[in-house]
């Protein structure tokens, strides 16, 4: 945990933000694997852990604004327990480190929220993601279980937004210890890229990384020779002579703080000069996003600023031709590039996203598209100090796509359909880093670079 101090900042400045009524927030529960007692490794909910700070599984929070009164619901380890898990704290003494006196059973929730609603009292609540918590919400306030995002409170989900968005000099360093274990992952899958070793074993290794220095991997490992396959999660498959690899990975401090990197790797040593066209091309656009990533711009700007630069390459290559700004315009490029730039980052890898995407990434001032490639923009309005932004413009090229738009004649004034029957086994290529928006530009967070340059990458190998 923080000191107690910055929970109880952080609780003051919500309260002021919403206003009025009676915030519910829950902490997470043990979830079964393929029994009851094999659980999943535990996480807390990040929106809890950001106001409480407690860890504790079977946990709930209310916050009283109109009474300026906070209480923690939960009930406390009984032997039966204890001798499994050890001596856990009680539900007052974990209260009192978070700056909350009023505890109570679990069973004393329901009871203080039946008062609430009969005093007409607002009761905000967030959209739920595991199908138990569903359940106890509806019991709560009356909703049908799967009703907990159409019926949350807009005002608290962007009140935490607000606050969330932002991150503090704590919290900053919390990301930079991220992504000195990411350094340590991803440095390691390099060296561990060869041909005969496995996807699996490479995964494992760096998975462990994150588990020995943190609280464990910040998303499952995508790591995969085929990296035209947004979410390549690795196989049993040895890596081949002449492929790339791609991974990305991430890490999560003791405090829940997330890294995200992704790296390519040529499992020969070296890059083919195809290989080389296509990632300087991504290069280009990874570079282009840190010279103009500033508050004050749009990230939908930058998005769409780092596909002209890889649309210019790609008609270097001789893969695109036509108007660069027109391609980009209606969506040309999104054959090599069917996602968004990046996200926002945080507790979460994608930060507060189950919040709801347009509250998080939108606003008035921009909203979502619905232009294939484009719709996946995860975030596009402005930029503000303290923001946490992923850079990682990919280039992939995917043979069902290719065929899918070749067979409709699409954008054929813009895409050279010939030209790609030689790439269809390419795969793909996508760098990724974690960048801090600063006062008046960007900076990568971490002391460390993984490398990613062309010359590095391959000095890095070869040393």
């Amino acid at each position: 945990m923080f000191s107690k101090e910055i929970y109880v900042q952080r609780r003051t400045e919500l309260k002021k933000l919403v206003g009025e009524g009676l915030i519910l927030l829950f902490g997470n529960n043990d979830s079964p694997n393929n029994y009851p007692a094999n659980t999943y490794h535990f996480r807390q909910d990040s929106c809890f852990l950001y106001y409480i700070g407690l860890k504790r599984e079977g946990l709930a929070a209310i916050i009283d604004i109109d009474n300026d009164q906070e209480y923690v619901f939960g009930n406390d380890i009984d032997i039966n327990d204890i001798i499994w898990t050890g001596y856990v704290p009680s539900v007052k003494e974990l209260a009192a480190q978070s700056g909350i006196s009023h505890t109570a059973p679990m069973n004393q929730l329901k009871v203080m929220v039946d008062a609430a609603q009969t005093k007409g009292q607002t009761i905000h609540f967030l959209p739920q993601y595991r199908h138990d918590l569903m359940i106890q919400l509806s019991d709560l306030v009356g909703i049908h279980p799967l009703q907990s995002r159409e019926k949350a409170s807009v005002t608290l989900i962007k009140a935490i937004v607000s606050m969330r968005s932002v991150k503090k000099p704590e919290e900053i360093e919390e990301l930079r210890k991220a992504s000195e274990i990411g350094y340590m992952m991803h440095t390691t899958a390099m060296k561990l890229c060869a041909p005969g070793v496995t996807e699996k074993h490479i995964a494992g290794v760096i998975e462990g990384i994150a588990m020995s220095y943190g609280d464990g991997v910040s998303f499952q490992a995508i790591l995969s020779t085929h990296g035209e396959i947004q979410h390549g999660f690795p196989s049993f498959t040895p890596l081949e002579p002449g492929r790339l690899m791609l991974c990305d990975a991430g890490a999560e401090t003791s405090e829940n703080y997330c890294s995200d990197h992704t790296r390519v790797t040529p499992v020969s040593g070296t890059f083919t000069p195809r290989q080389r066209d296509i990632y300087a091309a991504v290069e280009a656009a990874h570079d282009w996003v840190i010279a103009n990533s500033k508050p004050g711009v749009k990230w939908l700007d930058i998005h769409l600023g780092s596909a002209r630069v890889m649309t210019e390459h790609l008609k270097a290559i001789g893969l695109m031709k036509g108007d660069t700004e027109e391609a980009v315009q209606v969506g040309a490029h999104a054959m090599f590039s069917p996602c968004g730039l990046g996200h926002m980052m945080g507790m979460d890898v994608h930060d507060m996203e189950g919040l709801g995407q347009n509250y998080l990434g939108y606003d008035d001032e921009v909203q979502p598209s619905s232009q294939f490639g484009l719709c996946n923009l995860r975030c596009g309005r402005r930029l503000q100090e303290g923001f946490i932004m992923t850079d990682e413009p990919g280039l992939y090229i995917i043979p069902h796509l290719i065929d899918l738009w070749r067979s409709e004649k699409k954008f054929t004034q813009f895409i050279n359909y010939d030209a790609l029957d030689s790439w269809r086994d390419f795969g793909g290529i996508r760098l990724e880093d974690d960048i801090l928006i600063t006062k008046d530009g960007c900076q990568m967070i971490g002391d460390k670079v993984i490398p990613y340059h062309i010359d590095d990458v391959e000095a890095f190998i070869q040393k």
